[in-house]
């Protein structure tokens, strides 16, 4: 009878392939063992407030913010790298565990990355949202060691490595050796602030206001950390708060640059703050293999130069630096047997890489 049923579900597809799930404050990947990633979409959900329905999710759902009716409201669940909200991540995570996996018959185990500093109680809420949704068994790892594993670091070496990952809610920045984290820190600075801080800067040298996805796109089109060779700008669209009329006009690198001067210089500090803490044998090895860069907000121009030349220390960005914490959860789906259910024990993460 086992057999048959065995048989039954292999010929409809009914098993369910373990996944890897980076949950960020703006963007969601999931990782499907044996497919790769999957899913790339961001952290939003749109629900009817009346019925409580959720309307869509993703990058459906990212297009009516700002521009909903009063019925409707476009949120994102997750704030600074955490769940600020419980039931609506449960459900998010829940729709992209069944677009990535449609029917089956089992539930699939499922590896989340959460910061490096989070408190038993974020941890708690990620594994019930996790397992709510659906999941056999959740498991977390840090997203630094994720990351890490995802730019081809081999982790499980006794040299020191160190890893930036600057996401949407929070930047981690780890010094890894062995297969753990020798030192750490996680701060609630990252992509959101950098959307924050343009804003700011158009409303007070511009008077005009603009959104966040307005501010999302200069960062992305202009927006830089560092000096740029040659400066470049674009025409912005907002609404001139002197008229209250829409304005357009234009924006430039060097004000950009400007505008983020303050948030750049937080992340430096972080990496100061890190280094200053990490053992001299340790650091030699960070001097020789250098600093590696990930996460979205490390694809600003610039900012691989900033670092290397606040720190002296050579900087590079990692190769798809946006998924590299996704594949590094895919390297920990195939080692599952090394991870204790809730969390990765990381005096076992080099048995584990191994």
């Amino acid at each position: 009878m086992a057999s048959f049923l065995e048989t039954l579900a292999k010929k409809f597809s009914l098993f369910s392939s373990d996944i890897g799930i980076d949950l960020g404050t703006a963007t969601v990947l999931v990782y499907v063992k044996g497919k790769g990633v999957v899913l790339n979409e961001p952290s939003v959900v749109a629900v009817d407030k009346v019925s409580g329905k959720i309307l869509s999710v993703g990058a459906e759902a990212q297009k009516m913010l700002g521009r909903t009716p009063g019925n409707i409201i476009a949120i994102r669940p997750l704030r600074e790298g955490v769940i600020s909200d419980y039931e609506m991540t449960e459900r998010m995570i829940k729709e992209f565990i069944r677009k990535v996996q449609g029917f089956r018959l089992f539930k699939p185990n499922v590896v989340i990355c959460v910061p490096s500093i989070i408190t038993e109680v974020e941890e708690r809420a990620v594994i019930d949202a996790g397992t709510q949704a659906g999941a056999k068994r959740v498991f977390l790892i840090e997203e630094p060691v994720a990351a890490a594993i995802g730019a081809g670091i081999d982790i499980a070496k006794p040299n020191g490595n160190m890893v930036v990952d600057i996401g949407g809610g929070t930047t981690d920045v780890a010094v890894i050796s062995l297969g753990g984290i020798v030192e750490s820190t996680s701060i609630k600075i990252a992509g959101d602030k950098f959307d924050e801080a343009i804003v700011k800067y158009v409303r007070r040298k511009h008077n005009a206001l603009i959104g966040e996805r307005t501010a999302e796109q200069i960062k992305k089109t202009i927006g830089c950390v560092y000096p740029r060779t040659e400066e470049v700008s674009m025409e912005v669209k907002g609404r001139c708060l002197m008229t209250g009329l829409p304005r357009t006009f234009s924006v430039n690198s060097t004000e950009v640059l400007d505008a983020l001067e303050e948030v750049s210089a937080s992340i430096v500090e972080a990496i100061h703050w890190v280094i200053e803490r990490t053992p001299p044998e340790l650091t030699g090895d960070i001097s020789t293999n250098g600093i590696v860069m990930t996460g979205g907000g490390s694809l600003i121009w610039g900012f691989d130069k900033l670092v290397a030349s606040k720190t002296g220390i050579p900087t590079h960005i990692a190769d798809e630096a946006i998924s590299c914490v996704a594949y590094g959860t895919g390297n920990c789906l195939e080692n599952l047997s090394g991870m204790q259910d809730g969390t990765m024990n990381l005096s076992r993460q080099r048995q584990m890489m191994q």
